[in-house]
């Protein structure tokens, strides 16, 4: 498509950057270009995907990084082999060959079905429910609205209520479960009708922008995020050249990126474990706001690690905040490891620079953009005292007559018939707006005080169901991950444990603040147990067989404690205790132990009736 190379020329020129030029490969510019192997063998891509007229992913490496990536581990060499936004298109046409019984989901190549197809954000969860896929969405800022939250409730529907359901995520995120290759096209059809999109949402792509969930209505805020997350998003997925989902530009990264942007001093954003933190602070000498840079943290099966200060402030501008991240990527994309994937984070880059030396290479970077765009040393942070703020329940926004409430969804797990709650509550109480978080939860901004009560006694939120509005400190701070119902890789099931265990702590014990508890499936450590007060980590147990007398292997779990968000950000990487079988006989009285030692928990009083009640069976 010779018009899509000279709209990009424009584009480049326009903007005075070269960001979007694909690299010159050995001065090649057919549609196939090769670089050296050794000395024989050349490396031979496409170099624009035919169908669409796009560059592909791989055109914009330089020839370095392609030698890298064609010596480098199977899913880099699956990416040289065929372009992995080249399943942008694939989905459709997989799609329809399906539809009309000319071949199954069996047939869809090996490669496309377990790998490419992530780049549409298509999961197949082969082990646990094969031929059926996870559908992660891109939702900046974790705002959705009542329409949208319907919308992922009718995708779902068809697939039954065991595997038809919406997750909200850690990273204030939509995955919808349960999804059908043929059903893939709508899908996505509806979602970019409805301004979202799940491309390059998965595998080696930047994943969910996270803000501040209270943004634009928060009395403490520093910084409005969803300018910035919006502009982001469109960043890294938002073709500049067609104007359509899916950029090329950002096609083939070694490894996935996190970005969070932080807009308080409460950092619900969660920074210190994205590749990519900005928090908030304002110059110390112009009172101009701005963000210090914090960069590297990421949690992966071999390494956990806390992001480190980068030494850099950016003002809180649209054009800072582009040109610093769009810089970051462009060194993190030709420059990280392509062969052992668990060293393709960003932390492992700037260590390899050394910090200074990887901020005059960002410097340098955004310079040769021309965008004048400065990048100044860190600034002085508050030193003030400052307590991190709730989200669940009912508070006083800074519109008058204005409030927001947060409301718990266990385990961030909802029904369909629970998203189209949701979505009558918002389009009665929250203008149709609904804010996620990174607790899994979401929150209804702009309720009129005068509604609360009314709100309050609606039925779905009622005795009767799982969302509320006012849990208890243990219930509403739990976090999971998906768990063995759909993870292959989780060796224990996740969420209804969490759950369940959550309501037996309350029955048990009272605590005088929130302890977060967070549950996750295996070491890759998605449920983030690390910056738990209290992290639950699938593992192996042993426990005596009465029947036979001998030592079983049962499912279990580790447990770590001490971890903490916020400005005083801490990760427990060492688990406190080992081996605990998961049976609830077994971890219950291990986590009243550590609650009453740890944090201050006592026994809960029981009263007289309660007693009666459950002599007689009634409880």
């Amino acid at each position: 498509m010779v018009g899509y190379k000279a709209t990009a020329l424009l584009l480049a020129l326009a903007t005075g950057s070269h960001a979007f030029a694909p690299a010159a490969v050995g001065g090649q510019s057919a549609s196939q270009l090769s670089a050296a192997k050794g000395a024989t063998e050349p490396i031979t891509f496409a170099k624009t995907d035919e169908r669409t007229g796009k560059p592909t992913g791989t055109s914009f490496i330089p020839a370095d990084a392609v030698e890298r990536a064609s010596k480098g581990n199977p899913i880099e060499k699956a990416k040289l082999q065929k372009d992995g936004l080249s399943a942008l298109v694939d989905v459709y046409e997989y799609a329809a060959k399906i539809r009309a019984g000319e071949m199954t989901w069996e047939e869809v190549e090996k490669a496309d079905l377990n790998t490419r197809l992530k780049f549409v954000g298509m999961l197949h969860r082969d082990k646990r429910t094969p031929g059926q896929f996870l559908m992660r969405l891109k939702v900046p800022n974790g705002i959705v609205n009542a329409d949208q939250m319907r919308f992922y409730a009718d995708c779902v529907e068809k697939y039954g209520e065991d595997k038809g359901v919406v997750d909200i995520t850690t990273r204030q995120n939509i995955q919808l479960r349960g999804v059908k290759i043929e059903d893939a096209p709508d899908i996505i059809d509806g979602l970019h009708a409805r301004n979202q999109t799940s491309f390059q949402s998965a595998l080696d792509s930047v994943r969910n922008m996270v803000g501040h969930p209270l943004a634009g209505i928060d009395d403490q805020e520093m910084v409005d995020t969803r300018e910035f997350c919006n502009a982001l998003n469109d960043l890294v997925s938002l073709d500049p050249v067609t104007e359509t989902r899916g950029n090329p530009m950002w096609g083939n990264l070694p490894r996935k990126f996190n970005v969070a942007i932080s807009g308080s001093r409460d950092d619900y954003a969660h920074t210190h474990i994205n590749d990519i933190g900005l928090v908030p602070c304002a110059h110390k000498d112009t009172g101009v706001m701005g963000f210090n840079v914090v960069l590297g943290g990421y949690m992966s099966i071999k390494r956990v690690a806390e992001s480190i200060p980068a030494d850099m402030w950016i003002p809180a501008d649209r054009e800072s905040v582009v040109t610093l991240t769009e810089a970051i990527l462009r060194i993190f994309r030709d420059e990280s490891e392509r062969k052992d994937r668990q060293k393709a984070r960003l932390m492992w880059l700037v260590e390899k620079y050394g910090v200074e030396d990887f901020k005059k290479e960002v410097i340098k970077e955004i310079n040769s953009y021309d965008r004048g765009v400065k990048v100044e040393d860190a600034q002085p942070t508050s030193t003030e005292p400052f307590e991190r703020r709730e989200l669940l329940g009912v508070h006083k926004q800074k519109q008058k007559g204005l409030s927001r409430v947060g409301i718990l969804v266990p385990t961030g797990r909802l029904s369909v018939k629970e998203c189209r709650d949701i979505a009558d509550l918002a389009d009665a109480y929250s203008g149709g707006e609904i804010r996620l978080t990174v607790e899994q939860n979401i929150i209804l901004p702009n309720v009129e005080d005068g509604k609360i009560k009314e709100l309050l006694k609606e039925d779905a939120l009622g005795k009767k169901s799982r969302l509320e509005v006012n849990p208890g400190f243990i219930e509403g701070n739990t976090v999971s991950c998906t768990g063995a119902q759909f993870c292959g890789l989780a060796l224990i099931e996740t969420k209804s444990h969490a759950e369940s265990v959550a309501k037996k702590l309350e029955d048990l014990v009272t605590v005088d603040r929130p302890i977060r508890i967070h549950w996750t499936g295996c070491p890759n450590s998605c449920g983030q147990v690390q910056v738990a007060d209290i992290g639950i980590m699938g593992g192996p147990a042993r426990k005596l067989n009465e029947e036979t007398g001998k030592m079983m292997a049962v499912p279990g779990c580790k447990i770590f404690v001490g971890g903490r968000i916020g400005e005083d950000a801490h990760l427990a990487l060492d688990p406190l205790k080992s081996g605990i079988p998961l049976a609830e006989e077994d971890l219950v009285p291990e986590l009243v132990e550590i609650l009453k030692s740890e944090f201050g928990a006592v026994d809960k009083k029981v009263r007289k009736r309660d007693k009666l009640k459950k002599l007689v069976g009634l409880s």
